[in-house]
């Protein structure tokens, strides 16, 4: 098998660039590890229910996605942030009008996420994607680099996409092996929310905001540590969600955790919240394809996210990073994975390759 460009990765960073790669008449394939796109975008259902378990919002000011939402005929909405705030200490006791978890301000997309990577790959044609497909080597050869499956199928290319973590992608081996400095800068850069988990709760009735509560909470008790509402931009299953502040190891318990969680929506929203629909979790820190181990350390603060030198020019420059991490002014968004697929695009039509048998 052999194309122009092959893009490592079907989230939104290479989705979006494969539908740019099509629309310019370009030759390219996308292969992604997982049996589904999306990546870190991950959309549950539940009835007529979504529930973002990635990503969720984005914000006034970030340009790309809310064009993205329009062009692909998705509706945006406001986050719901109307009530009072919750606050639970140390001890699990409840406090209301206290608290800084509000999203107000921020957008979430009907339908999900998942809509807009769904809408994405619709766009392409069903050759041009191929899922479960690990890339595990690399090797540049005179004339094409060779990427080798897991299952040791050989697709030649005259330049890669690697629109993954670069932690994820340091797991490729390269042949030649990249440079030391090289290295150390992929395993340096934080995979954005790789160590986070987030649990929904989804109920018939949004019980909270009868009460005055906006779904918005912060806790020190825990093991959710901030909590919001997670409905629908109309109708039911309604749903609160939390960032579980427990560390990985201390999470693994299935049973425990849920349990733990659903003490604690009672702790904070009443005994309503003892019986919902369902209850979803995931912990991307365990995820192969999205964290290694060095990202189950927590991060303390945004990280200061851009391509460091040491992982440009590659391979004569036929060797791209294209993620979210990579993107200089929105990296850790989702505005920055169309950011890093946009720069990633630029890179491609400079260098204009001559088509010519691999």
């Amino acid at each position: 098998m052999q194309t122009e460009t092959l893009i490592i990765g079907a989230g939104l960073s290479g989705l979006s660039l494969a539908t740019q790669l099509a629309q310019s008449g370009r030759d390219f394939l996308l292969v992604e590890a997982r049996d589904r796109i999306g990546g870190r975008i991950l959309t549950e259902h539940s009835g007529a229910g979504y529930f973002d378990l990635g990503p969720s919002w984005f914000w006034p000011g970030q340009p790309r996605i809310a064009a993205l939402i329009s062009q692909l005929g998705l509706e945006r909405f406001d986050q719901y942030s109307i009530g009072a705030l919750s606050f639970e200490d140390e001890q699990g006791r409840v406090e209301r009008g206290r608290g800084f978890a509000s999203m107000e301000g921020s957008y979430r997309v009907e339908g999900g996420l998942a809509a807009v990577t769904n809408g994405l790959a619709a766009q392409l044609k069903p050759d041009r994607l191929m899922q479960s497909t690990p890339i595990v080597g690399l090797t540049r050869t005179p004339n094409a680099i060779v990427a080798t499956g897991n299952a040791g199928q050989e697709i030649k290319a005259k330049q890669v996409v690697l629109a993954l973590p670069p932690r994820v992608a340091s797991r490729i081996t390269f042949s030649p092996v990249l440079p030391q400095a090289t290295q150390a800068a992929m395993t340096g850069i934080a995979t954005w929310m790789a160590g986070q988990a987030k649990a929904f709760a989804v109920y018939k009735t949004p019980f909270w905001r009868e009460k005055g509560l906006s779904g918005d909470a912060m806790s020190r008790c825990g093991p959710m540590v901030e909590i919001h509402d997670a409905s629908p931009a109309e109708g039911g299953p309604y749903a609160l969600f939390g960032f579980i502040g427990v560390p990985p190891q201390a999470r693994q318990d299935a049973p425990s955790l849920h349990q733990a969680l659903q003490d604690q929506l009672i702790r904070l929203f009443g005994p309503k919240a003892a019986d919902p629909i369902s209850l979803f979790v995931k912990d991307w820190a365990f995820d192969r394809y999205t964290a290694i181990e060095t990202d189950q350390r927590p991060l303390t603060a945004h990280p200061a996210y851009g391509l460091p030198q040491a992982m440009s020019g590659l391979w004569d420059n036929a060797l791209i990073f294209a993620g979210t991490e990579v993107a200089t002014q929105f990296g850790g968004y989702v505005e920055g994975a169309l950011e890093a697929a946009e720069n990633a695009m630029a890179r491609i039509e400079r260098k204009t390759p001559a088509r010519q048998e691999l």
